[in-house]
């Protein structure tokens, strides 16, 4: 069953919120050496508020935008092919089936749905994205980086944050679901 106008112009909004923020916080922080980054929020409030297929179909149009080459990747170079062989971009290929996933598991509106879906999501984002640093880093980039060095670099600073967007997300889906009136009767 194809998606519905709607859907699709939601999925496209939170392509767009996606490219927007990633921009909007690559030129508002400072150079930092563990960079900020609102993806994950945006992912996980696209998973509660779209489809399964809506919420994948968001992510996948983030991504293809940047691999084409528009500028919206959080760092050098910012997009194009070229951006698959910075060690982060595990996370970034995490997101459609992170969204995916999380939306999935989503069965009705309340703040402990939202949340145990999101931690699945969050999961699924991080073994994707740790698995891929792991491997660029020690075979494309020649350095010798074991698994806790991965965690150290990839997992143990951003984790805390990204649980606090999952309660921030979760809490900003169920208002938005309260006052649109969005249900969760997505069959696929």
């Amino acid at each position: 069953m194809p998606l519905s106008t709607q859907e699709l112009v939601r999925a496209a909004m939170f392509a767009a919120l996606m490219c927007v923020l990633t921009i909007l916080v690559r030129v508002l922080q400072p150079m930092v050496v563990i960079p900020f980054s609102l993806q994950p929020l945006v992912m996980l409030l696209a998973a509660c508020l779209l489809s399964p297929r809506g919420a994948c179909l968001s992510m996948l149009a983030y991504l293809g935008l940047g691999l084409m080459g528009i500028p919206v990747f959080s760092m050098p170079p910012y997009g194009g092919p070229a951006y698959a062989l910075v060690p982060s971009f595990g996370f970034i290929l995490s997101f459609p089936i992170a969204a995916w996933l999380q939306s999935r598991l989503i069965k009705r509106v309340d703040w402990l749905n939202f949340i145990v879906a999101g931690l699945a999501g969050i999961m699924v984002m991080y073994l994707i994205g740790l698995v891929y640093m792991y491997f660029m880093l020690n075979f494309y980039l020649g350095h010798t980086v074991d698994v806790i060095k991965v965690l150290k670099l990839g997992f143990i600073p951003f984790f805390s944050f990204d649980l606090i967007k999952l309660f921030l997300a979760s809490w900003l889906a169920l208002e938005v679901s309260r006052r649109l009136d969005i249900k969760r009767e997505f069959i696929g």
